[in-house]
């Protein structure tokens, strides 16, 4: 599999998910408590106290102070810990990792690796997650499986017409060639698929309103290690966008899934669905947070299987690529090549 990429950003959370509430959550094999100040602020920490490891998460908030559960060792927001039962001197190496936190576009973001190489100018972006002129459904199911399983998942969408019909698949997802480029100084990967006369799955007939055929277009922007976008254009045939651009008549859907390890073999898949049509009917929110949620979950299930398949498998096993795999296979070269490894050809 391939390694962990350390000096990352990687969501960590839904803003809403995070309040005065202890949350934990693992990322990247490290246990980590969040919570806001009582100004507002989100605060990571190891969610380990310093004196008999109990998790910080089980314990309490006392202002914006955590006060373990089991001892009462007592820390700050940056870690350090500022009582110490039974003794008045705290010990130098009394506290707790923080980590660098970012709120953007709706997620909590989190630094895991050196601290000092916590630039935030390297999150990517999902502007649509927080745009008034979109609507967003979304969520995040938890994935017993590796996390590149899911980003090979995701970077040949093929798999729509069988594993997803009934759904968003139709045939013409697996049969219409793609286009994959890759952008090796920003480390942006795209892979296109433009279906010109498409069925409309029940996904976009029920949400969109259209009846017959449509033009479909999918476009995939990965931004390596955590960040996936998935830009849909929907319209019924033949109508396209205007040479300048603009493109009143079609319908737009960014899909959005935030690829976090949780550990070497289990993963937090959030997942985000922003529209900029019916934007205040809530009949089709609860449609496309249902069905895109029944989709995912149809992932995980087949994910779920995948990883004890390649658990259980002999060393040295060869797996076959073919057209459909460009842009995975380029993912796992840049993350691989983000990661530190040598480069070589890409096997499990």
């Amino acid at each position: 599999m391939t390694a962990f990429v350390r000096d990352q950003w990687y969501v960590a959370a839904y803003g809403s998910e995070v309040g005065r509430d202890l949350l934990a959550r693992t990322i990247l094999g490290e246990p980590i408590v969040f919570y806001r100040t009582e100004a507002g602020e989100v605060v990571a920490l190891a969610d380990r106290c310093v004196h008999r490891r109990y998790p910080l998460s089980e314990s309490r908030l006392d202002g914006d102070r955590i006060v373990c559960g089991y001892h009462g060792f007592t820390y700050e927001p940056s870690g350090s810990c500022v009582f110490v039962p039974g003794q008045s001197r705290i010990p130098r190496t009394a506290r707790v990792p923080s980590y660098p936190v970012v709120e953007q576009d709706s997620f909590v973001w989190v630094w895991i690796g050196d601290p000092a190489r916590a630039d935030t100018t390297l999150i990517p972006r999902a502007p649509w997650l927080a745009d008034p002129a979109y609507t967003t459904v979304c969520g995040m199911e938890p994935l017993a499986a590796r996390y590149d399983l899911l980003v090979d998942n995701l970077m040949d969408l093929s798999h729509e017409t069988y594993l997803h019909g009934g759904y968003i698949g139709t045939p013409e997802v697996a049969n219409t060639p793609i286009t994959t480029e890759v952008d090796e100084d920003r480390r942006i990967i795209y892979v296109s698929r433009h279906m010109d006369d498409a069925a409309c799955p029940p996904f976009y007939a029920k949400s969109t309103g259209i009846q017959g055929r449509i033009t479909r277009w999918q476009d995939i922007e990965y931004h390596p290690p955590c960040l996936y976008l998935l830009h849909s254009r929907i319209a019924p045939v033949g109508v396209l966008p205007n040479a300048d651009g603009t493109d009143p008549d079609g319908f737009h859907v960014e899909v959005v899934y935030a690829i976090t390890p949780e550990t070497e073999h289990s993963t937090h898949d959030f997942w985000a669905v922003a529209r900029d049509f019916a934007l205040g009917d809530q009949e089709v929110s609860d449609f496309l947070a249902q069905s895109n949620r029944t989709v995912v979950l149809q992932d995980v299930e087949a994910l779920d299987i995948l990883e004890r398949v390649i658990q259980a498998e002999p060393q040295g096993y060869q797996e076959l690529s073919v057209n459909i795999d460009t842009g995975g296979l380029a993912a796992r070269r840049i993350l691989k090549k983000m990661a530190g490894e040598p480069e070589k050809a890409a096997t499990r």
